[in-house]
């Protein structure tokens, strides 16, 4: 008997009418973190065979399109295209589907697989890097972004891209992941708007005193918060977090 034909999770997804035993993945990354809420617009990017997309559309009740390569077959009231996620064009296609910008984007897309893990590994993060693309021009400010990923060297380095970007950012593993799998999920919450991001290296003149005695600065109307610093000072920085409406900073010199 085929490893899918015992497991759990496939038999599950039989008896409930889900496409694909991923779904119960997003059910269970949803229950912890809340990505997806009643209402809310989604957008599936490597949505086939559409386990998501069901999962997404029994969560939101709301607005719901799905993006692959392959076509999927239909799903009431859920929007698909047949488009390719890593071409930048997709999204515009996407956005006039929608009407309006995303509350939320997932993407659980893998890579065919080679047998080569560097191999693998390299083109999950560069599906993983298309998605946060679009991600970026889909969603609404404060939106969520889920992507799948695969573990290994350029994991690190795409984890704290994606901290660039939103104000809450884990990586995480369900239950539902095959235990011998090397994918990981990265849930990402409340996309930042900021003008500055994480490593920044900004020169700033220090304009007011905030409420913990600290020194801020404004940069494009958003607020920089510098610890220990005074009104009138200049000095360099380099941003260390970001939040929604306002970051922080340490002093790297005094001009």
């Amino acid at each position: 008997m085929a490893r899918d034909q015992r497991d759990h999770y496939y038999r599950m997804a039989k008896e409930e009418g889900y496409r694909a035993r991923s779904a119960y993945k997003l059910l269970q990354i949803n229950e912890k973190f809340h990505i997806i809420k009643k209402g809310d617009m989604v957008v599936d990017l490597g949505a086939a065979p559409g386990g998501w997309l069901q999962v997404a559309k029994q969560l939101s009740g709301g607005k719901v399109v799905g993006v692959d390569l392959e076509p999927i077959a239909l799903i009431p009231d859920v929007v698909t295209i047949q488009a390719d996620i890593t071409v930048e064009s997709t999204a515009e296609l996407v956005k006039m589907e929608l009407g309006a910008s995303a509350d939320v984007v997932i993407c659980d897309a893998a890579p065919n697989l080679s047998g080569a893990w560097d191999k693998d590994h390299a083109v999950s993060i560069d599906l993983a890097r298309s998605a946060l693309r679009a991600a970026k021009r889909l969603l609404k400010p404060r939106g969520n972004f889920l992507v799948k990923v695969f573990q290994g060297d350029m994991f690190p380095e795409y984890l704290k891209d994606v901290k660039k970007e939103f104000a809450r950012v884990q990586a995480h593993s369900p239950a539902a992941s095959r235990k011998e799998s090397a994918e990981t999920y990265i849930v990402a919450k409340h996309l930042l708007t900021s003008p500055v991001h994480i490593g920044d290296i900004l020169e700033l003149e220090i304009e007011s005193v905030g409420k913990s005695g600290d020194g801020v600065a404004m940069v494009e109307g958003f607020a920089i918060i510098v610890r220990g610093a005074k009104p009138g000072e200049r000095m360099r920085v380099m941003i260390e977090a970001v939040k929604p409406n306002f970051g922080f900073a340490k002093v790297l010199e005094k001009i």
